[in-house]
């Protein structure tokens, strides 16, 4: 295992660009020895580049990359001692399941012993078991994704386990077990795992912190509760959470947020705010209803109420605005519920499309 740090690194793939376009754009960060990680951004923003400089795929143009304090910006892959597992399945189907898992031990010249045991426990994780001796090429796509996955997890002496969507194949119930496996075998092995993902429901129920990235740059590192509730931009608020957070343009005027025909009290001191760029946000979790005004109330009309089962989203309407609130199934909703209160200490205020903290 490793503590693995990019200081001041970048990429561009075109290095002899006067102005180079970069799909990395230089910055510095460190993953912790053992930690577990989700790299989450849509497709295009660097996750890939960023996984493959790690993994010395891909060198990079600019910056140095280190591996517990040594330099390992120009050592090659092979050398770095990293298990990569890639979005498709790679494995050999000439081989057997057991063949295929214990190849990177038998490469390492391991016990027989220490082979079987390791292998069989890895299987087991990954529900191979009742195939561990039949031929890879006949199984199943997800199967023989499993076998590379398992190919990482059988190595205890790896620097780190990178995953870059290793589970687009995999059916969506065994998806969850196997996050919820993975998270085990780190805090049994404390392996380093860093995970890419375009799901944030993957990243936030796997990682202990996910960095967020947006056109091959970090806008926030954090855990999951620190990305939903005070998301550092309004990319960040409008990509995590479903419904995503509401946003809208806003003005400040004598103390108060104004927004619409209406005035909110916010928890900010508005002697600090320049800017005429200006919007505010609030998640629809965060969002209480009321028969009657109150501090910091908005009167709405419910434009359309959907029951998801295990709760209820309300879409409603003020000043030409949709604004959407996530309520208890149980919760009685009437024509008169038609105030919102929008608590100002749950409002995320943004200057330049940034979060004023």
């Amino acid at each position: 295992m490793a503590k693995i740090e990019f200081k001041n690194v970048g990429h561009s793939y075109d290095q002899t660009a006067k102005h180079p376009v970069y799909a990395l754009k230089p910055f510095s960060l460190s993953w912790e020895d053992g930690g577990r990680y989700a790299l989450l951004g849509p497709s295009g923003c660097g996750k890939t580049t960023m996984l493959n400089i790690i993994s010395g795929l891909i060198t990079p143009s600019e910056g140095n990359v280190f591996f517990n304090d040594q330099n390992i910006t120009s050592v090659k892959t092979e050398q770095r001692n990293i298990a990569q597992v890639f979005q498709f399945p790679v494995i050999y189907n000439t081989m057997s399941v057991y063949d295929n898992l214990a190849f990177p031990l038998k490469c390492r010249k391991f016990s027989e012993s220490h082979i079987r045991k390791k292998v069989n426990e890895v299987a087991e994780i990954l529900n191979l078991s009742s195939v561990i001796d039949s031929g890879a090429k006949r199984l199943t796509a997800d199967q023989k994704q499993l076998i590379s996955l398992g190919r990482g997890l059988v190595r205890e002496d790896v620097a780190a386990v990178l995953m870059d969507e290793p589970l687009t194949v995999i059916d969506p119930d065994l998806k969850f077990k196997l996050r919820r496996k993975l998270k085990e075998i780190n805090s049994k092995y404390k392996t380093t795992l860093i995970y890419v993902t375009h799901d944030q429901n993957e990243a936030m129920t796997f990682a202990e912190k996910i960095i967020v990235m947006d056109s091959g740059q970090i806008v926030q590192r954090g855990s999951s509760k620190e990305l939903f509730e005070r998301p550092s931009t309004t990319f960040v608020a409008y990509f995590i959470g479903s419904p995503a957070m509401n946003i809208f343009n806003c003005s400040i005027a004598n103390n108060e947020l104004i927004l619409g025909k209406f005035k909110l009290k916010i928890d900010k001191n508005p002697d600090q705010i320049t800017s005429n760029d200006l919007k505010v946000g609030i998640r629809s979790e965060f969002i209480d209803l009321s028969d009657k005004p109150k501090e910091n109330s908005i009167h709405v009309k419910i434009k359309s109420n959907e029951d998801f089962g295990n709760y209820k989203l309300l879409t409603c309407e003020f000043d030409n605005l949709e604004i959407k609130v996530k309520i208890k199934r149980e919760q009685n909703v009437t024509s008169e519920t038609t105030y919102l209160i929008l608590s100002k200490n749950r409002l995320c205020l943004y200057e330049k499309e940034k979060l004023i903290n």
